[in-house]
């Protein structure tokens, strides 16, 4: 045979094989037990393979069941993990020095101004002369100081054909008295109102760009004044912006069909951090009913400044209401002192609740021991005083983040 072909020899073990009586091996008894044992060889090797198979089998099943769970083919959930085992997102940032809680503290600041009955302005005050209360609770004054701030300044100027447009144009050259008393770094617009404020000049510290506007306002359009909405769209373009602002309103006082009632300006006023200082005309207005010119009656104008008396108020500001041109430089110059002459008064509130309510603020003068604050003249008569600032404000609403 070649040798790429040998195959080993088989050798088979015959010492057990039944032999015949002779002593040789029985041919037939040999195909008998070769057959059996043939058979247990066979048997035991297919049991052999059956066993692997299953060992295989067990062996598949414990390695599914040592397998990581996660989401299965069979829209099978995914397991949720077992309490104190929170995937890391979710545990709470550890913070050192133990359990820590981040409280917003509200801060009220509070612009006043002090004068005597004649109008005088105060000077020279100091934290120790304020005594201010919360809803009738005394509150700690953190910071204090002059307000001195360059003056942020919207001349809202009503320009309407009523009265046959006559105070319209009074209201023009009236203004010319304003621009003296502005400094250079002092910012003012100009927006003027009948049915609708419209915005002349945005803010700039170009005197003479507002004064070139006020000299070309020719014709007024129309014979409506809606001062209500004049001032809350002005107030509510105002509120963002910072430091020392206000609205110097010139305005007959009368109000036509405004989207807004007095009650909803009040309210919006009240919780307004905007200071109005108002030139009404309606003492200009009674002064022409001799001339026999159609206007509103006593009773109207009456109710017109009562109704500007209490917008300043509300708003910290303050109302004047001139009879004759000749006042008019008198009180642009009250107007820019009034203004730069305020002291800043700011604290927390002890009431931390966010209920959106009112509050009311009460601002008092004392002397530095705690006694009654008193005013003098030149020759030491004593003099009454009035603190302007606004009445208070509104608590923010919601929860505590």
């Amino acid at each position: 045979m070649p040798l790429g072909t040998a195959q080993p020899e088989q050798t088979v073990c015959v010492s057990n094989v039944p032999r015949s009586a002779s002593g040789a091996p029985d041919p037939k008894l040999l195909g008998h037990h070769l057959g059996d044992r043939m058979n247990r060889t066979l048997a035991h090797t297919l049991y052999r393979l059956a066993l692997t198979v299953l060992l295989s089998v067990v062996g598949v099943s414990l390695t599914w069941a040592q397998a990581p769970t996660g989401p299965q083919s069979g829209g099978q959930p995914q397991q949720t993990p077992p309490p104190g085992q929170n995937p890391p997102q979710q545990q709470p940032k550890p913070q050192e020095g133990g359990l820590s809680i981040a409280v917003e503290v509200p801060v009220v600041t509070m612009d006043v101004v002090a004068a005597t009955q004649h109008g005088d302005i105060i000077t020279g005050l100091k934290r120790e002369n304020f005594k201010l209360f919360e809803d009738g609770v005394p509150q700690t004054i953190t910071t204090f100081g002059p307000s001195d701030a360059p003056i942020t300044m919207v001349v809202l100027m009503e320009f309407s054909a009523r009265y046959g447009g006559y105070f319209s144009y009074v209201a023009k050259y009236w203004t010319e008295a304003l621009f003296p008393q502005l400094k250079k770094d002092d910012w003012v617009a100009l927006v003027t109102f009948d049915m609708k404020p419209k915005l002349e000049v945005d803010f700039t510290q170009n005197k003479d760009e507002v004064r070139q506007a006020v000299y070309h306002l020719y014709f007024p359009g129309f014979s409506e004044s809606n001062v209500f909405d004049a001032i809350l769209d002005t107030t509510e373009r105002l509120k963002d912006v910072k430091g020392k602002k206000c609205i110097l309103l010139i305005a007959t006082g009368r109000d036509t069909f405004s989207k807004h009632t007095y009650d909803q300006t009040m309210k919006a006023l009240r919780q307004s951090d905007v200071p109005i200082f108002i030139v009404g005309m309606s003492k200009s207005i009674q002064n022409m009913r001799d001339m026999r010119y159609p206007m509103a009656s006593d009773i109207d104008l009456l109710q017109d400044e009562n109704e500007m008396k209490t917008f300043a108020k509300l708003s910290g500001g303050f109302a004047w209401f001139p009879q004759f041109t000749g006042e008019i430089p008198g009180i642009f110059q009250d107007v820019a002192a009034y203004l730069r002459n305020q002291y800043s008064l700011s604290y927390s509130p002890t009431n931390r609740a966010r209920d959106g309510k009112f509050r009311k603020v009460k601002i008092d003068l004392v002397s530095p021991d705690g006694s009654p604050f008193t005013v003098t003249d030149q020759k030491g008569k004593k003099q009454k005083y009035q603190l302007y600032a606004r009445e208070g404000y509104s608590a923010p609403k919601g929860d505590v983040d």
